[in-house]
């Protein structure tokens, strides 16, 4: 049977089933497994690079696709269909879930702010060490007006939604005792965020109506911008 297989694999690495099933649970639900971000994904990771054949067998067996992001050490699922850089094109599948969830425009929007601001970065050096690139809210909501004419949700609750559920993708990182109502604020943008985004998207950008006026179809997609 395939449980006695895994199980027989898993104690030659000298790794519990339980801890490979935390592994798994952590990945399918939330999609993206980050070292930098805290000691529990740190140690998960670190878990992971033990199984990292065992894990993409698994997964592969239900069609989600793995991106292992050495260089910055994060991992990332795809559900099936899905385009996933670095690797050839998927054929289209019906899929629902966590790792499909959908996005409103106002994510799709500042993702793709992020992703225009994350390239200006790297082209001018402004890149740390670990891939992250500093950027001011009022940067961010400048480039948002500029690009797309568009501007942050009214409601500070909507604002702070925003930008939780843009932390949870692991797309940005933010000091939780900052101000995000203020133009003072600084965040951190994820490297992550240049697959996350496709270049064929950033090219739209060029044109900034047929970029908003295709938001919609794009909110509907995967949870990948793509």
């Amino acid at each position: 049977m395939l449980s006695l297989e895994i199980q027989e694999r898993l104690e030659r690495e000298n790794i519990s089933f339980e801890l490979f099933q935390e592994l798994l649970i952590r990945l399918l639900n939330y999609g993206v497994l980050c070292r930098a971000e805290s000691q529990v994904e740190q140690q998960l990771y670190d878990r992971y690079l033990r199984v990292e054949y065992l894990v993409e067998d698994y997964l592969g067996i239900i069609g989600v696709k793995v991106d292992h992001n050495r260089r910055f050490e994060h991992v990332r699922l795809y559900p099936p269909g899905s385009r996933v850089p670095g690797m050839d094109d998927s054929e289209t599948n019906a899929f629902g879930g966590s790792l499909r969830a959908r996005l409103s425009q106002n994510e799709v929007a500042l993702i793709l702010v992020l992703r225009t601001q994350y390239d200006k970065a790297l082209r001018e050096g402004n890149v740390d060490e670990h891939g992250y690139v500093t950027e001011s809210l009022e940067s961010l909501i400048i480039a948002l007006r500029n690009l797309l004419n568009r501007s942050l949700p009214e409601k500070a609750k909507d604002r702070l939604r925003l930008f939780q559920r843009l932390r949870q993708l692991r797309l940005i990182k933010y000091n939780l005792e900052d101000d995000l109502d203020s133009g003072e604020a600084w965040l951190k943008i994820h490297p992550m965020i240049v697959s996350f985004v496709d270049d064929d998207v950033l090219a739209v950008l060029d044109d900034g109506q047929k970029c908003l006026d295709g938001l919609d179809d794009i909110a509907e997609g995967d949870d990948n911008v793509s």
